[in-house]
């Protein structure tokens, strides 16, 4: 029996005190850690170490954080990576902007680094469910969708669903119970085409909930801010 290979992190920050922290916090958990001061060369770095996580500052100088999240969510071998920002601008404005971005998660500096270790450990046991479920199937309610066969049923019955409904169903599904903004629904489903704006995120989550007829309301909307897929179907009284 194979051992499982320790998970990999990129740490990008501009402040060697915080890198030298979170290295050797995170290597003493068993993770593969490595460290970036310059922003620069993160985005050249993360292609050649592909990590399974970014640890990433948000105000750094020349390039900063959410610049960077937006380069790595239009990279196609890293655009799935999650990416936890650190930041010490921890206004809810600002951390819409981060989420926004396309990250998953948002710790604000000065940070307990026990939580930033279970945050991470969270996410990736979530991804790692993920990456089970897609080489099964993904189950929600009476809704089915096959990766593989790239097929969709509703109560049992196969479903036409567009190329762009399938993906949008996809996604949600696989990160069920997190908050999809829309913009990081432009980036993940529509490659973040500069034609595409945002209401088009909402006219075809429109459309998927009208195929998806009785199973609609799973996915709810998020006022101001985008759409997920719940948790627990809400239950009419």
């Amino acid at each position: 029996m194979s051992e499982t290979k320790p998970k990999k992190i990129l740490v990008v920050d501009d402040e060697p005190d915080v890198t030298d922290l979170l290295a050797y916090t995170l290597k003493s958990k068993g993770f593969t850690v490595e460290a970036i001061n310059n922003p620069n060369a993160s985005v050249g770095f993360a292609r050649t170490f592909l990590p399974d996580l970014v640890i990433l500052d948000v105000m750094m100088p020349e390039l900063n954080g959410i610049q960077i999240c937006r380069m790595l969510r239009t990279d196609p071998a890293l655009k799935s990576v999650p990416v936890i920002f650190l930041t010490a601008k921890a206004e809810e404005g600002d951390r819409i902007q981060g989420l926004e971005s396309g990250a998953d998660d948002y710790v604000s500096k000065p940070f307990s680094t026990k939580e930033l270790v279970l945050r991470v450990q969270s996410i990736l046991r979530r991804t790692g469910e993920v990456g089970q479920a897609e080489a099964k199937l993904l189950q929600i309610g009476s809704i089915t969708l096959d990766v593989a066969r790239h097929e969709v049923t509703l109560h049992g019955r196969a479903i036409d669903l567009t190329a762009t409904e399938f993906k949008l169903l996809r996604l949600l599904m696989e990160r069920r119970g997190r908050v999809q903004t829309r913009e990081h629904l432009l980036i993940n489903v529509w490659n973040y085409e500069t034609e595409i704006e945002t209401r088009t995120v909402d006219t075809h989550v429109r459309r998927l909930r009208e195929k998806l007829g009785d199973q609609a309301d799973w996915i709810e909307t998020i006022r101001g801010v985008g759409y997920r897929m719940a948790e627990q179907r809400a239950v009419n009284v």
